[in-house]
């Protein structure tokens, strides 16, 4: 990891990293044919979804600017997002081959089936569960000139706390944690961990494009915890702002 390492240290994930989340892979769940039942249908039914309320929704950007600097600097991006926005992530950033980590879970098995349905890869992992092998697959896939992408407080939270999972990748490639929201007018909210967020037809969705985090590779623990907090706080504001815009609005 370290600049003054040899190509195959570089390839390898510290034992501090592993300490500050990264997990040792894992073989794969299996799951029951029941739930196997439930897998293929939740996730082509959500992929239909996304697909019919998508193309209703009516989008504004901020920050496009941003995204841009990171593919001049000859760069690619991590994208990182709060786990309630992935269903307007998805239809969103559809088609660009973006390789998500998901979850071995149940939830994370029909949510890779989903998204490979609108043109995304997945590295499965987590923070609990095959996370390093997620991360070196990632870490490959940002080498051959594809980007990545994180639900930063899956798979199961606590919800809106950051993990360091991007700014380890980040610190391992020199590419960029790219931090995004999407903030929707109308919506339906579930009663479920991440309060997951399903746009209503023709839903107004902004979505707000932060500053990239560049990681120096030879980032130390005071550094990488500063980054953290400078993630954190970049999801936070924007989520704030997002808010705002539409109580500014209803207001009006």
């Amino acid at each position: 990891m370290e600049a003054t390492s040899s190509p195959s240290q570089q390839e390898d994930t510290s034992v501090d990293e592993v300490r500050r989340g990264a997990a040792y892979w894992s073989s794969p769940r299996h799951f029951s044919l029941w739930q196997r039942i439930q897998i293929s249908l939740v996730s082509q039914l959500s992929a239909w979804l996304i697909r019919v309320l998508g193309w209703s929704l009516r989008w504004e950007s901020q920050g496009d600017e941003h995204l841009a600097s990171i593919y001049r600097a000859g760069k690619r991006a991590i994208f990182t997002f709060w786990h309630e926005s992935i269903f307007a992530a998805t239809w969103y950033w559809r088609g660009r081959g973006i390789v998500v980590m998901t979850s071995q879970n149940f939830d994370g098995e029909y949510i890779a089936r989903c998204i490979r349905k609108h043109g995304y890869g997945a590295a499965r992992g987590s923070s609990s569960r095959g996370g390093l092998k997620a991360l070196a697959e990632m870490a490959k896939k940002l080498r051959q000139g594809t980007d990545v992408a994180f639900t930063i407080d899956g798979p199961r939270g606590p919800r809106h706390i950051a993990k360091i999972g991007p700014l380890l990748l980040a610190k391992r490639t020199g590419d960029a944690v790219f931090c995004f929201h999407i903030s929707l007018q109308h919506r339906i909210q579930l009663n479920n961990w991440d309060h997951t967020q399903i746009p209503l037809p023709c839903s107004r969705a902004l979505i707000l494009k932060a500053p990239p985090i560049y990681v120096p590779r030879d980032a130390d623990e005071t550094q990488m915890k500063a980054k953290l907090e400078e993630m954190q706080a970049a999801l936070d504001s924007m989520q704030r702002a997002g808010e705002a815009r539409w109580r500014v609005k209803a207001k009006k």
